[in-house]
């Protein structure tokens, strides 16, 4: 798939941006939150928890944060919220598919705060069903080339990673990114762990299985959405089927 090494690196990029505005926090914070109360306050015993804390702690939220999430998620603490996962289905201009994953304690206020951010920039709301064909749930794994033991390859991920059912891996320029069925994602994070290989994220994500080719204005109109949409608290991830080319992402970063 072409341009994604830069376009990865510009979302890295932006990803430290909301960091800083403490956004992010508060989404890895949630994601904690949900995965205990689902599957329980035990990480060894639940994979999704495991992988949410790995997460937080990446983007370095507090030790003391992850645990009073994991306790009140659990039923261990009180003050949890009762978060319901809801997803909305859009389109931003050039008829990019949006698909967008709300955690929200307020259906109405999600849903205004969702309509509005797509139509203020020239996006819509689109039926339940319409966009959601167009993407498929993967797992997805992401490597930094720089390990502890030297430089990873691909040949040397793809030794380790194929058998645990890993599908691909691409080459993202500072990262690789193997790519794997939903339902693999822990056998592959596992394998990479037995190896004493560093990941930076391991999640299940809506890959799109086919893409728009954007130009600068369109990359530049596709971000505003995604950007509108990310600054609601109740938006927890936006996926795009916007394609931006190398080209384009160097122009996009040079603003």
């Amino acid at each position: 798939m072409s341009g994604h090494s830069k376009w990865a690196t510009t979302k890295h990029k932006k990803a430290a941006i909301d960091a800083k505005r403490g956004k992010l926090f508060a989404k890895l914070i949630k994601n904690i939150e949900v995965a205990a109360r689902t599957g329980g306050g035990d990480p060894g015993g639940n994979p999704t928890l495991y992988d949410a804390i790995q997460k937080a702690k990446k983007s370095s939220v507090p030790n003391d944060n992850i645990d009073r999430a994991v306790k009140r998620g659990s039923g261990a603490e009180g003050g949890g919220a009762d978060w319901q996962t809801i997803m909305y289905e859009g389109y931003a201009p050039g008829g990019v598919a949006v698909l967008i994953e709300c955690l929200t304690d307020n259906r109405n206020r999600a849903a205004t705060e969702v309509r509005v951010a797509l139509t203020r920039n020239g996006g819509s709301l689109a039926d339940p069903g319409s966009v959601s064909y167009l993407f498929n749930r993967k797992g997805v794994v992401m490597v930094p080339k720089a390990q502890p033991g030297g430089e990873a390859t691909e040949d040397g991920l793809l030794e380790v990673v194929l058998e645990a059912g890993a599908e691909e891996v691409e080459d993202y320029g500072e990262q690789f990114r193997i790519e794997s069925e939903a339902a693999d994602l822990v056998a592959v994070r596992t394998a990479l762990q037995a190896a004493g290989i560093d990941y930076d994220s391991a999640e299940a994500e809506f890959v799109p299985t086919m893409e728009v080719p954007l130009d600068l204005e369109g990359a530049r109109k596709m971000m505003r959405v995604i950007d509108a949409l990310e600054d609601s608290d109740d938006v927890q991830n936006v996926y795009a089927n916007g394609d931006v080319s190398d080209e384009v992402a160097a122009q996009l970063d040079e603003g």
